[in-house]
């Protein structure tokens, strides 16, 4: 895919949203969403900056990693193609074109969901410890950055659901992930279905 076709995202909103402790508290699980709706660019640009922004000018990000590593890097699989988020730039590095939602799990809410992130760690970026170790911290961190994710879903109203749940061959494949690349979740955000 051409990258050329870059796609550079607003400038993110750092102020305003729901106070923290409004947020924890409606902070929830929710895999009806509309498949027909979009989070808006500002959103999209918003969402992406408090899941894994860069919010310091050493670099440091929104969300911590061990050892300041960043192993992790955003992929994000949407309608019209899948992106790596490149957070120094703000933007949207495409990867693959079309819509690959129906190859990450057999569930719906990855068909409905406006965007899966999925996180991706490379273990080149980890040159202490075994696999199982790597393995372990990758994790983690990829937690700490889904959080972040729901916190600001909770905070626009948004339907977000994490998901271990991902076909890691086809995705990685898909994607054009490098062998030291491993899949450790996924993550459907989306605007949710009104009942």
């Amino acid at each position: 895919m051409a990258q050329n076709n870059i796609i550079k995202l607003p400038a993110p909103s750092k102020t305003g949203g729901m106070p923290l402790m409004e947020a924890l508290s409606k902070r929830a699980t929710n895999r009806t969403m509309d498949g027909e709706k979009s989070l808006s660019q500002q959103q999209l640009s918003d969402l992406l900056w408090a899941a894994w922004g860069i919010n310091r000018e050493d670099g440091r990000r929104t969300a911590p990693s061990a050892l300041n590593r960043q192993e992790i890097d955003l992929y994000l699989i949407g309608r019209k193609g899948a992106y790596r988020y490149d957070a120094e730039a703000h933007a949207l590095v495409p990867v693959a074109e079309g819509d690959l939602r129906g190859k990450v799990n057999s569930q719906e809410y990855t068909r409905t969901g406006d965007w899966i992130l999925i996180f991706v760690a490379d273990y080149m970026r980890m040159t202490q410890g075994d696999m199982q170790g790597n393995a372990v911290t990758a994790g983690i961190d990829a937690g700490l950055i889904a959080q972040n994710v729901y916190l600001y879903g909770a905070s626009e109203g948004l339907a977000v659901v994490v998901h271990s749940t991902v076909n890691r061959e086809e995705v990685a494949k898909a994607l054009g992930l490098k062998s030291s690349q491993h899949i450790a979740l996924g993550q459907t955000v989306g605007i949710p279905a009104r009942r």
